[in-house]
């Protein structure tokens, strides 16, 4: 039969809070224990990282950029008179001198002019003649009026004269004496009013034909303009070089102004460098640079530096020195690079990519068991 045992839940229920307890305190203890632990280094694979030694010694400082040969002169060769193209006598490429007929245009209502105004010239020249020998016709007929008022003035002293002897001997009487004398004095300011008269016609004559032989010196002017229009419709190229443009076509038909032809010096290029406009602050006129034309390198120096930045890049003229590799020619593609300065004894490493200059960064510095360590390094000039 079954004997009741007194106390024995109890002893268990207690068995089980001491277990509990137990339980939890070493729970308590490992977390604390874990709290207090730091945590472990991340790993890395090596290859992913960039890694780049601290060195001393001098360092270049220098920008890159790409861009283009371009002439230092080009000529754009513009239509001065509205024309139709006739003939185009060269092609892109060519060689030609300043004054060779690039193209020969036509202008009907020009032609005309040059032939109106030579007709207007020699209108004007038979007015000129004309009235030239109308005038020389007045000053002479003046000339005989003088002449016959000379003539009458001396008779008139030669009667007065004649008179006076007549006198002294008795012969006449003092009023005829008289009466001549008045005669001759008469005569001579008759004289002296025809020549004034004379001095007149023949101002008068030379103005008047200083006149007409003005606007026949205009009108052959207007000639020679006319003639001078008509020759520009034979377009030259006004200096030497190439044909770089010809955006026109034969039978078109242009006005004023627009662009013919662009003729450049293939001798005289000049490098344009697009450079980003974050590394364009420290470029200055004068610096030495070095341009890679694929076929050769060639030295030079900055001579332009574009004041206003376009698409985030600043245009930087280079002009260069020496003979230009051979291949060099307009619209070239090239590889340039601006030298900055060159830094004796200094610190340098390789710039990351999220450091700007004079900007203090986090780095990791290498330990010789490959642990690495985050430092605060701040950078200097790129």
């Amino acid at each position: 039969m079954d004997v009741p045992r007194h106390g024995v839940a109890r002893g268990k229920k207690i068995r089980r809070i001491i277990y509990g307890a137990v339980v939890l305190i070493a729970l308590s203890f490992a977390t604390y224990g874990l709290s207090t632990l730091e945590p472990a280094a991340p790993d890395v694979e090596r290859a992913t990282l960039w890694v780049d030694g601290v060195k001393r010694g001098p360092m270049l400082r220098e920008v890159r950029g790409l861009g283009t040969l371009v002439p230092e002169e080009s000529r754009v060769v513009p239509a001065t008179r509205e024309g139709l193209v006739e003939q185009i006598r060269v092609r892109i490429g060519d060689t030609v001198q300043s004054n060779t007929i690039l193209m020969v245009l036509s202008n009907t209502d020009l032609e005309q002019s040059v032939v109106d105004s030579e007709l207007q010239v020699r209108a004007a020249e038979a007015d000129l003649a004309n009235t030239r020998a109308q005038l020389q016709s007045q000053v002479l007929n003046q000339e005989i009026v003088l002449a016959s008022a000379q003539a009458a003035a001396n008779r008139a002293k030669l009667q007065a004269d004649v008179n006076q002897e007549l006198l002294d001997n008795g012969l006449i009487g003092d009023l005829q004496v008289k009466l001549s004398r008045a005669d001759f004095e008469n005569l001579t300011a008759q004289i002296e009013m025809e020549k004034r008269r004379v001095d007149i016609y023949a101002k008068s004559a030379e103005a008047q034909i200083s006149s007409q032989q003005t606007r026949v010196e205009q009108l052959r002017a207007v000639v020679e303009l006319r003639k001078s229009q008509v020759e520009q419709l034979n377009v030259r190229a006004g200096a030497s070089g190439v044909v770089q443009q010809l955006p026109i076509q034969a039978g078109q038909r242009v006005p004023p102004g627009t662009v013919l032809a662009r003729v450049a010096d293939p001798a005289r290029l000049k490098a344009e460098l697009k450079i980003p406009e974050t590394q364009a602050k420290d470029i200055v006129l004068g610096q030495t640079a070095s341009i890679d034309t694929r076929n050769g390198i060639i030295k030079g120096r900055v001579m332009r530096i574009d004041p206003a930045a376009t698409a985030g890049t600043v245009t930087v003229d280079v002009q260069l020195d020496g003979e230009l590799p051979r291949g060099a020619r307009p619209d070239l593609s090239v590889d340039g690079t601006v030298e900055l300065e060159r830094l004796d004894d200094i610190l340098f490493v390789g710039r990351p990519a999220f450091g700007q200059t004079g900007s203090t960064v986090g780095l990791f510095k290498l330990t010789p068991d490959d642990q690495a360590v985050r430092v605060q390094v701040k950078l200097g000039r790129s």
